[in-house]
């Protein structure tokens, strides 16, 4: 549904009324459309609520006037979010709207249930940048900013015509006021009491807000998560809206376990401390990869489930002739659900495009570590 009353933020709402909600922040000259890639599948968990900055979109102008503040701004969503029934949420914002999110976490932390912070920053270069583009956008509209939009929000070669027609469409005095926002906007000495989980993202192409300013935020608030996408400048979710939709996966539900917590949990605390004892020096940094990355970025990814992804690596496993594995997996499967019966039909497809050498192999592991499991 959408919504605009004089009170309230223009909004759009996608998603089952009763899954949990999330809330998404747009960036400055942009409107709810900068989530068209993302939102609708992110709709298929969580009741999503894109909203518009005041006098872009739908959203009245009168809702911020000169001298406005982020706090403003906040105050605007957190009304949305009363008048929705919306208790707590998890938040995602672009530049302004993850300045947003971050005002949010800092003064109203019961509300959120995570954070996700997207090529923005704790702070916008100063304020006298920004009180002079107010000056100005003031005094002579937005078509010149307009015209040079996409060398500030895309890379070369790339745009999003409906974006770029917002950016001209905007009100000019809404518009200068959100810059009023940012010129005042600094909460550096804030950021260490964040306790929200918060995700960071930055765009390595992106010269308004680059990485520099998403790591001093993760070097602040404990437990962050940064992820870096290549290739991608100030608009992420409407450039890179994979990688943007995966990273934003991650954290929606919470900080994810450690990759050794995961790696424990799917095959069992005696193997990992095999593992650990047999480690050396030579095989230190080997271990600590297959943590971090195998572990803490691969298995902990919400795409597929545990069980998913214990189907894919029996196939794996088999279908490469890695016959000395098979066994530590078939007990993974068990512990993350499989029945034998599944395991069993898992191995028979494998014996159709692998090879029935291989499938009997492991058919023949299997069969001892489920006799080995029965009572």
């Amino acid at each position: 549904m959408t919504g605009s009353t004089a009170k309230l933020l223009n909004h759009l709402e996608e998603g089952p009324a009763c899954a949990p909600p999330l809330l998404l922040g747009p960036s400055l000259g942009t409107s709810y459309a900068l989530w068209d890639a993302v939102a609708p599948e992110l709709s298929a968990g969580h009741r999503v609520i894109r909203w518009d900055l005041p006098g872009h979109g739908g959203s009245a102008a009168d809702l911020i006037g000169p001298g406005a503040t982020v706090g403003d701004l906040a105050g605007l969503v957190l009304r949305l979010a009363d008048a929705l029934g919306v208790e707590r949420f998890a938040y995602a914002g672009v530049s302004l709207g993850g300045a947003v999110g971050l005002h949010l976490a800092v003064h109203h932390p019961e509300r959120l249930t995570s954070l996700a912070v997207i090529c923005s920053s704790a702070h916008f270069g100063g304020g006298e940048p920004w009180r002079e583009r107010a000056e100005r956008v003031r005094r002579e509209g937005l078509e010149w900013l307009a015209d040079n939009a996409d060398a500030r929000w895309f890379t070369p070669g790339f745009t999003v015509p409906r974006l770029v027609r917002d950016h001209r469409e905007a009100d000019p005095e809404a518009y200068a006021a959100c810059c009023d926002a940012l010129a005042a906007f600094d909460l550096r000495d804030r950021l260490a009491g964040i306790t929200v989980p918060t995700l960071l993202v930055a765009g390595r192409r992106d010269p308004a807000t680059p990485p520099a300013h998403l790591r001093e935020i993760a070097d602040a608030v404990r437990d962050a998560l940064l992820v870096e996408l290549p290739g991608a400048s100030h608009l992420a979710p409407a450039q890179c809206p994979r990688a943007v939709l995966t990273a934003l996966r991650s954290r929606l539900d919470g900080i994810p376990a450690s990759g050794t917590a995961v790696r424990r949990e799917v095959l069992g605390d005696a193997h990992v401390d095999r593992a650990q004892a047999r480690q050396t020096p030579f095989t230190a940094r080997f271990q600590d990869f297959v943590s971090r990355y195998a572990w803490g970025e691969i298995w902990t990814d919400p795409t597929l489930s545990r069980r998913e992804r214990s189907m894919i690596t029996l196939t794996a496993l088999v279908a490469h002739g890695h016959l000395d594995e098979p066994a530590l997996h078939v007990r993974a499967a068990r512990r993350n659900g499989l029945t034998p019966e599944e395991i069993g039909a898992v191995l028979l497809q494998t014996a159709v495009y692998c090879g029935a050498p291989a499938a009997n192999s492991a058919f023949a592991t299997a069969q001892r570590v489920l006799a080995e499991e029965a009572p």
